[in-house]
């Protein structure tokens, strides 16, 4: 609902302060929820990069909230890796549908013809990382020289909610979960 999006932009803090990279997801798309979020945000399939004096990091962020990530985002990313992914030291991709399934649920998976792609790009691009959120239950995969991270869900009361955190240092890329 426009309300929620409303609220959302209420608390995040301003561009300057801590700069905001939404991810939309199956639930942002209701009520409307597209128009509002594109209103607020622009696209919803970006990249953005992190540079330091040592190396410069690519993160892209993909559009799976419809349930699929369709052929135009595929050939977007496709024509990214081929032309920039070789100026990066790590790749860090974001989406929302969780690629894996550790149990049984009744959520949509990505088409497997898109995932047979996906994976064929993490290898071939070298891919570093892909973080995912959908079903909310926290798990790591490491499949190939990828990590496969899906979050847990964020939600008041819930024993595990809490955020991923992302940190290379001395070169290095790490990560921790970190509950609220």
């Amino acid at each position: 609902h426009k309300e929620d999006y409303d609220t959302f932009i209420e608390h995040i803090p301003p561009q300057d302060v801590l700069t905001t990279f939404p991810v939309i997801g199956n639930h942002d798309l209701y009520f409307d929820g597209w128009r509002e979020n594109n209103k607020n945000f622009g696209s919803s399939t970006y990249l953005f990069t992190v540079s330091t004096p040592q190396a410069k990091d690519l993160y892209i962020c993909l559009d799976s909230g419809s349930g699929t990530f369709g052929a135009d985002q595929m050939n977007w990313l496709r024509e990214i890796l081929q032309k920039q992914r070789k100026n990066y030291r790590y790749c860090i991709l974001f989406t929302h549908n969780n690629l894996f399934r550790i149990r049984h649920t009744t959520s949509t998976n990505p088409f497997v013809e898109e995932l047979y792609v996906l994976m064929e790009m993490c290898v071939e691009y070298q891919i570093d990382m892909v973080v995912t959120g959908h079903d909310h239950k926290k798990n790591e995969v490491i499949l190939g020289n990828t990590t496969h991270i899906t979050m847990d869900a964020l939600l008041d009361g819930f024993k595990d909610a809490g955020y991923f955190k992302i940190q290379i240092k001395d070169g290095t890329l790490d990560y921790e979960f970190v509950n609220l």
